[in-house]
């Protein structure tokens, strides 16, 4: 058979008259029906004189936790909130209203919000023109009904915003069952707005988040360190072996680096005569994403002169200590199964010594490509560019990680892995830098840091040969702080702590995702509202296997109008395309 040939035309009006498919057309997804029942309300709304979004203020004087906790018969409140629910019952309805602090109960009684003869605020505006989703101001006073719920009684009330989608609020049976909850990973993190109205968890973890980041600025402010804030777009990206973001600066047309650690400015700065300096860092990795990894994050980084990592590991385990009970009460916190236990000490153990207790590998005393066999040897995949440092480190990451649990400071690491780290004081082979793993995951890096200035640059030479070699990740050389060290950096230790991760530890969640209000997320793909012709046409098309227009045509069972308005909308779509070959006319779909 002789193969088609395939390109896509445009055809004279009297083919089929399809010449519209390939006019550029920017389409949008139909309203549902309930979104235009919606739509409708808000025009009636208007034609009635009420705006449905005012600009003036409403001032409130309570919410529903303060109308729960200081309850008090007859009192009058002001207050706002979202319509959850409610249950119409002719001239009297019950409905729940939320706001930041949780739900309650409201009573609207059609004779108490209209005085007079007139009941259009009530039998039009509230229970034909205001939905479920809508926001609403209150004027009343407080009552428990016959079962003893603390209620409001509505006096008045003000439409201050009109929601034109609906919520998707989980549908409950008689049985308490609950059904279509609005629990899609992808779809909660995308709309994270409906996220935390619906799913109050969610909430919860953001107000922790927000508890634990507190509680480490307090613990370092009551030590007198200083908060700064430092550049987030470098020249350099420096401070860690990452691939970073490029930019570009137009006005002085240069590029620029989205940060991926800002340590060696928190460094410059004890250089200039801060003792202790510590920042809360956004920074940004252009690497992988999984359920431990966003490309963008948030780190604390901490600098302290006069101290080593021995001392540095002190202050972290009272630190960590600290925030636990702080944030969830106590010291040990639920992972899953597990029970994590944040109570000092913690056990220090040589990366070395993990490495041989768990792979029986002697990283120090072979060679590199001794080492490369040993590793592939044992499943680690290795690339060309790998120098020592980044072999040890898959190897620990694969086989050794998963192990710590409990926190545990991983300790004294190759000088390879660690070119910003102070030789150690008893082998010149390692360094003093510990990770403290917890929950078989890093949360925390922290050196005793290089102060050398001549052996900063040896280092620093030595990853621009790495980054030679291809490793888009090697550091690169920092002629300014190099130049910093040179005035003289006093002994000094740092540490950087994983925010996200830390909150992850302490708010029982598995994945970043959950940390994060927006994480980072694949382009989303648009939703679109295809009605029953246009269903059939594009099933058929998928099945098919020729796709010839006039047997999909055929196959269809449309009318001439319903298939002209159906293909139209699933060209305009982009759903489909309309190809010519040598052999006719051919429908394709659209990748």
């Amino acid at each position: 058979m002789k193969k088609r040939s395939f390109k896509d035309t445009n055809f004279d009006s009297s083919i089929n008259n399809i010449s519209y498919l390939y006019k550029n057309i920017t389409s949008m997804s139909s309203l549902s029906e309930q979104e235009e029942i919606r739509r409708n309300k808000l025009k009636e709304l208007r034609k009635i004189g009420i705006n449905p979004y005012p600009a003036n203020l409403f001032q409130v004087d309570s919410d529903s936790l303060t109308i729960k906790e200081n309850f008090k018969e007859n009192k009058k409140v002001v207050l706002a909130g979202r319509i959850m629910s409610r249950r119409i019952q002719g001239k009297a309805s019950f409905a729940e209203i939320q706001d930041s602090k949780g739900r309650v109960q409201i009573y609207f009684n059609r004779d108490e919000i209209c005085e007079g003869n007139d009941k259009t605020k009530y039998n039009e505006v509230y229970k034909k023109l205001l939905d479920i989703g809508d926001i609403i101001g209150i004027d009343g006073k407080l009552f428990k009904t016959k079962v003893g719920e603390k209620t409001v009684l509505v006096k008045n009330f003000q439409l201050l915003s009109k929601s034109l989608k609906p919520l998707p609020l989980p549908k409950i049976d008689p049985d308490g069952n609950k059904f279509d909850e609005f629990t899609d990973p992808e779809t909660r993190y995308r709309q994270r707005y409906i996220d935390l109205l619906v799913n109050p968890k969610v909430k919860d973890t953001f107000v922790k988040r927000t508890k634990i980041t507190n509680s480490i600025r307090s613990f370092l402010n009551k030590k007198k360190y200083l908060e700064v804030e430092t550049p987030i777009l470098q020249p350099i990206p420096g401070g860690a072996l990452a691939r970073p973001f490029i930019t570009k600066h137009n006005a002085l047309n240069i590029p620029l680096y989205l940060r991926i650690a800002n340590e060696l400015y928190l460094k410059r700065l004890i250089v200039g005569g801060f003792d202790g300096v510590y920042e809360f860092s956004k920074d940004f990795r252009n690497e992988g994403m999984d359920k431990t990894h966003n490309p963008e994050f948030t780190v604390m980084e901490l600098y302290v002169a006069y101290k080593d990592y021995f001392w540095m590991m002190k202050t972290t385990e009272s630190l960590l200590k600290t925030v636990a009970i702080e944030s969830t009460g106590s010291c040990s916190v639920k992972v899953n199964e597990k029970i994590i236990d944040f109570t000092p000490p913690y056990p220090r153990i040589p990366i070395l010594e993990s490495i041989k207790t768990h792979t029986g590998i002697d990283v120090l005393n072979i060679s590199e490509s001794e080492l490369k066999n040993s590793a592939i040897k044992i499943g680690i995949e290795i690339e060309e560019s790998m120098g020592t440092g980044k072999i040890i480190d898959a190897i620990f990451g694969e086989k050794c990680e998963q192990h710590y649990v409990q926190p545990t400071f991983i300790i004294d690491y190759p000088k390879e892995m660690s070119p910003l780290t102070k030789e150690h004081r008893e082998n010149p082979k390692l360094t003093e830098r510990f990770e403290l793993l917890v929950n078989g995951k890093e949360l925390a890096n922290a050196y005793s840091e290089l102060n050398d200035p001549i052996d900063q640059r040896i280092r620093f030479e030595k990853q621009l040969k790495l980054s030679e070699k291809g490793d888009d990740e090697a550091m690169f050389i920092d002629q300014d702080f190099l130049r910093a060290l040179e005035y003289g950096m006093p002994p000094t230790s740092g540490i950087g702590i994983g925010i996200d991760r830390l909150v992850m530890l302490l708010t029982n969640n598995s994945s970043i995702q959950e940390v994060l209000f927006f994480p980072q997320m694949k382009p989303e793909k648009k939703s679109l509202n295809l009605n029953e012709a246009e269903k059939s046409i594009y099933v058929l098309i998928k099945k098919n296997e020729s796709n010839n227009l006039n047997k999909v045509k055929e196959d269809s069972n449309l009318s001439n109008k319903a298939w002209d308005k159906g293909i139209k909308n699933l060209v305009k779509n982009n759903l489909v395309k309309v190809v010519k070959s040598n052999e006719g006319l051919f429908i394709q779909l659209v990748n």
